[in-house]
């Protein structure tokens, strides 16, 4: 299994794929929008990956954060919810906010996703939201608009999780945890809950 690639981005192509360079050899993968945007040519790059191996194909799926690999992973557990259609949500906004709108019950967020109907978003809902952890902020969150989002990957959070806390636990701990401080008060007062 492949867990994470590190190279230098080489081409992009169509509206989410990358070809990655690792010492010679180039990777393939589907990433969400907003990793692809925010990713330059020539530029060296990790993400996270989901290595899917079918009868007919193997893709590849990278992502720029351990936390939405993870919640990436919860979506596609989902009856009916393939990685394509995972992508597609994952692409809707940065995956704090995916996951704030799972938590806050929003199907409307994720029926916006590209082959994701109001019936799969209700699945979605109804199996993710107790697993996503509490929602950051309540209320509805915007799908992304066509510009770059500003929005950071919680180092914090990526940290719990490598050190084994599901993405539920890691927000959970966190959750009181003041943002403010740096990444490694934040994990070690995590900790000590």
């Amino acid at each position: 299994m492949i867990s994470h690639i590190k190279g230098v981005v080489e081409e992009k192509f169509g509206a989410n794929g990358l070809i990655v360079d690792v010492n010679g050899v180039g990777y393939e993968m589907m990433v969400p929008v907003l990793d692809f945007e925010n990713v330059n040519l020539g530029e060296e790059k990790k993400y996270y990956t989901y290595h899917q191996v079918r009868e007919n194909a193997e893709e590849l799926y990278g992502f720029s954060s351990l936390t939405a690999k993870k919640l990436f992973e919860l979506l596609i557990s989902v009856q009916g919810v393939g990685p394509k259609a995972g992508i597609a949500i994952m692409s809707l906004a940065e995956a704090e906010e995916v996951r704030n709108a799972i938590a806050n019950g929003d199907v409307t967020f994720v029926s916006k996703a590209s082959g994701v109907g109001k019936k799969s978003a209700e699945r979605v809902i109804v199996d993710l939201k107790d697993k996503v952890g509490i929602p950051s902020r309540y209320g509805t969150v915007e799908v992304r608009g066509n510009g770059v989002s500003d929005g950071e990957v919680d180092e914090a959070l990526d940290a719990l999780m490598a050190l084994g806390f599901t993405l539920k636990e890691a927000t959970m701990a966190l959750a009181e945890v003041d943002k403010s401080l740096t990444v490694e008060e934040r994990v070690r007062l995590a900790l000590r809950k």
